[in-house]
């Protein structure tokens, strides 16, 4: 089958799901999941392999200043430094404990006799950052307090920029080098710094020539150039496009939103990145599920089980403590909202990608793809199916008018 035809078909089977989950209490994205998990056992048409070209290429830059651009710039310089502390500590603190946790859990299996906290360290760093792929399109579909919206948002925007650079000085560890803590925090400070400047620079320039042109077509013509302009910038500047198209969506999203487009420019440009998420997150949920084959997935579910287990619990210890430090500073948010954010913390594409990018000849390639792929598929079912009676009972679900505010910010 042709790659046209395959794509047609999955919008086809896009649209049915979303007409079908008007009627029942599940989330979209979930429902998708679900979908390609059905088609895939099924083995009813063949569709493209969810690759890192593609995943990177195609999905992730729309996706990522996607949200980026729909966000409130307002709540989000109000709560900048947690989603900082989110997205990096925070980070390195979840990675820090899934190590410690997971490696004696899996040695002392039958299957890890061998297994160091060097695989440990990989899958802590492909694991612990939470998928914008998944946060973004399920949270934009349940009806929360604005602030947590922009928190769950803004942490995954970010987070997910440095997993990827985690991922890789991870890898360098795992191939036997040994680089200096100074020489690490100078690569992640030049890869996430680059890529910022990248964004900025980027947005800023489009975001200029917005205000000076008055043509809605041409105006989200520009918007797409900062989205993919920026991402394939900054990774041909080996820094990360995640963080580049992130800042140009902000940039964008406030200043050339607000003060240069007319107000029938913004309603289009606005309609226009909604409905590109939207199909972006409707193609890319599919091939999540398709790509997932769960009876090759039997024989690790213990393994995959207790990765489930340690990476939650090392969230919700990150939090809580994130929390707790929090408590001194002047707004800081309910202690309900920890426990969303924990169980928030869902984990879709992105670390499905990055483990199928272990060398083929890596003795542990196999556990580490079951046990990031089982994860990634009990986050979004598990966490993604009994989100909604989570927030409905911590009563944080708003009415239609606060859900409509907190998507269009």
């Amino acid at each position: 089958m042709q790659a046209e035809t395959a794509f047609i078909l999955l919008f086809v089977v896009a649209t049915g799901v979303a007409i079908a989950v008007r009627r029942v209490p599940v989330p979209y994205t979930v429902a998708l999941v679900i979908t390609g998990l059905a088609l895939g056992a099924w083995r009813f048409f063949p569709a493209p392999h969810l690759t890192k070209e593609l995943l990177f290429g195609v999905f992730l830059p729309g996706l990522i200043f996607e949200a980026a651009f729909q966000m409130d710039p307002r709540v989000f310089r109000a709560n900048w430094m947690t989603i900082a502390s989110l997205a990096v500590p925070g980070v390195i603190a979840s990675m820090a404990l899934t190590t410690l946790a997971l490696t004696p859990v899996i040695q002392a299996l039958p299957i890890g006799s061998r297994f160091s906290w060097r695989e440990a360290l990989v899958f802590g760093a492909l694991i612990s950052a939470t998928d914008p792929v998944a946060v973004v399109a399920l949270f934009r579909k349940l009806r929360v307090p604005r602030r947590l919206t922009t928190l769950l948002d803004g942490e995954s925007l970010l987070n997910d920029g440095t997993a990827v650079v985690f991922f890789t000085l991870a890898l360098a560890l795992l191939g036997g080098a040994a680089p200096a803590a100074s020489d690490l925090a100078g690569q992640f400070l030049f890869i996430v710094g680059v890529g910022a400047l990248t964004g900025v620079c980027i947005g800023a320039g489009c975001s200029w020539l917005i205000r000076r042109i008055d043509d809605p077509m041409i105006e989200i013509a520009l918007t797409m150039i900062a989205a993919y302009g920026s991402f394939v910038t900054a990774e041909s500047l080996h820094s990360s496009g995640v963080i580049a198209s992130a800042a140009a969506g902000l940039l964008c999203g406030s200043f050339a939103v607000q003060a240069g487009m007319s107000a029938t420019a913004r309603v289009a440009c606005r309609s226009f990145w909604e409905y590109l998420g939207f199909a972006l997150n409707s193609i890319v949920f599919l091939l999540l599920g398709l790509e997932v084959r769960l009876a090759d997935l039997s024989h690790y579910w213990l393994p995959i089980l207790i990765a489930y287990l340690v990476v939650t619990v090392s969230r919700g210890l990150v939090l809580v403590v994130g929390r707790a430090v929090g408590s001194f500073s002047r707004d800081p948010p309910p202690w309900s909202w920890t426990l969303v954010l924990t169980w928030g913390g869902l984990r879709g594409a992105l670390p499905m990608v990055l483990v199928l990018t272990l060398p083929e000849g890596f003795r542990w390639r196999e556990l580490l793809v079951a046990m990031t792929v089982g994860v990634a598929v009990l986050s979004i079912l598990g966490q993604g199916l009994t989100m909604r009676p989570l927030l409905a009972r911590l009563r944080l679900l708003g009415d239609g008018t606060s859900a409509e505010q907190a998507n269009m910010g």
